[in-house]
């Protein structure tokens, strides 16, 4: 019920054509491949909200929206697939999640509804703009970022000692976390270039799990 009060309220305010909720594996095998620790510290679905999501689907659809699950994408990932056909067949795409990962499919035709627990005000639109002035960087670098800097509610460390000041420093310099590491044995500061040398293998994975595929 909160979930279709959510989306309602965004149908009201947008008045989309179509509204699609996507659904899949919580820790996708493509990603608990690259890492193990990716998800390893979520906890279970409570035994109360289990039979909810049995039914949303039917839940939903009464609504007379779309809902695609997927065995192996996901949720994140089927979302930003939506977005980019919506987008390449001319059309204008609203991504409504509560996941910061998801800034990296704003565009000038693509829109991030980004919803804050217990605001009560409704979703927040942020677009290209509203991701650099954020993180100071362009919503396409984000999962260089998160690499960079982790993320705590995906399991991913990022690189020892870096925050997301340090982490937009070194992108704004280089341009990807590619030349970063590339360049990385010629890094002034001691501590950050051992960051860098020592944890390339795994911050090239990271940013591969914080991609959309």
């Amino acid at each position: 019920l909160g979930t279709a009060n959510l989306v309602l309220r965004e149908i009201e305010e947008h008045e989309p054509r179509a509204v699609v909720l996507c659904f899949g594996p919580d820790a996708a095998d493509y990603r608990v491949e690259l890492f193990a620790g990716y998800h390893s510290e979520r906890p279970e679905v409570p035994d109360r909200l289990a039979p909810l999501f049995a039914d949303s689907r039917a839940f939903f659809e009464a609504f007379g929206w779309v809902v695609h699950e997927h065995n192996s994408l996901e949720a994140d990932d089927v979302l930003g697939a939506y977005a980019r056909g919506e987008a390449a067949a001319g059309g204008k795409a609203l991504v409504m999640t509560g996941d910061r990962d998801m800034y990296q499919c704003a565009k000038e035709n693509v829109t991030v509804l980004y919803v804050k627990t217990g605001g009560g005000k409704g979703a927040e639109e942020v677009g290209p703009a509203e991701v650099r002035e954020r993180y100071g960087i362009d919503p396409a670098l984000v999962p260089d970022f998160i690499a960079l800097r982790g993320d705590p509610s995906d399991g991913l460390p990022g690189a020892k000692g870096v925050g997301p000041k340090t982490a937009a420093e070194l992108l704004r310099q280089h341009g990807s976390l590619e030349a970063i590491l590339d360049a990385a044995i010629r890094e002034r500061r001691p501590a950050l270039r051992a960051a860098l040398v020592e944890g390339k293998e795994d911050l090239l994975k990271f940013k591969d799990i914080a991609t959309l595929r």
